[in-house]
């Protein structure tokens, strides 16, 4: 019996240490798992963060385009704006040209269709004259001269002295005009 109870003892040395590189092995993979568990959770966050990084640069870069959209379009605009700027002063030409009489009927209609091409001309890069029907507003019309005028109110236009213009709802030029008393 002594002799079983050593042999029993024996086997449970031998169990126990074969039973001590189970509990090493699993506690290694333990920490092979956290290990892995936590390189998974850094690449994870280095993807999230890349991700946002190029989300954010195709926002720029959408930003990006529709500014310069913009700056493109305003500098066209711009550009016609000066363009007609420049012409401004030929129709006001034009217009005092009309106003004299002259004798050469042919010659007064020739300026008239060239009068009438530039209007059109204008009018469908989107010019407009500035109404002075209406009563004086400083954000269209440029008071140079007062007038005592029995018939108008003080404030009223009495006369316009140069027309002004707009284009695409921005002026252009502005009224001259004189006012009454």
């Amino acid at each position: 019996m002594a002799n079983k109870k050593k042999q029993k003892n024996a086997a449970d040395e031998e169990k126990n240490e074969q039973a001590e590189p189970l509990e090493q092995d699993a506690s290694g993979e333990n920490d092979e798992i956290s290990a892995l568990k936590a390189e998974i959770a850094e690449l994870t966050a280095q993807k999230d963060a890349a991700i946002a990084g190029m989300q954010r640069a195709q926002a720029d870069f959408i930003n990006f385009k529709r500014r310069n959209a913009s700056v493109a379009a305003d500098s066209f605009l711009d550009g016609e704006i000066e363009v007609v700027n420049a012409l401004l002063p030929v129709l006001d030409d034009f217009e005092r040209m009309l106003a004299c009489e002259t004798t050469d009927t042919a010659y007064a209609e020739g300026a008239k269709m060239v009068y009438r091409r530039l209007t059109d001309e204008l009018k469908r890069l989107g010019v407009t004259e500035i109404s002075c029907d209406c009563a004086f507003d400083p954000r269209l019309h440029n008071a140079v001269m007062m007038e005592k005028a029995e018939d108008k109110e003080s404030g009223a236009i009495v006369e316009v002295l140069r027309k002004g213009y707009m284009m695409n709802n921005r002026i252009i030029r502005h009224s001259m005009v004189k006012i009454a008393e």
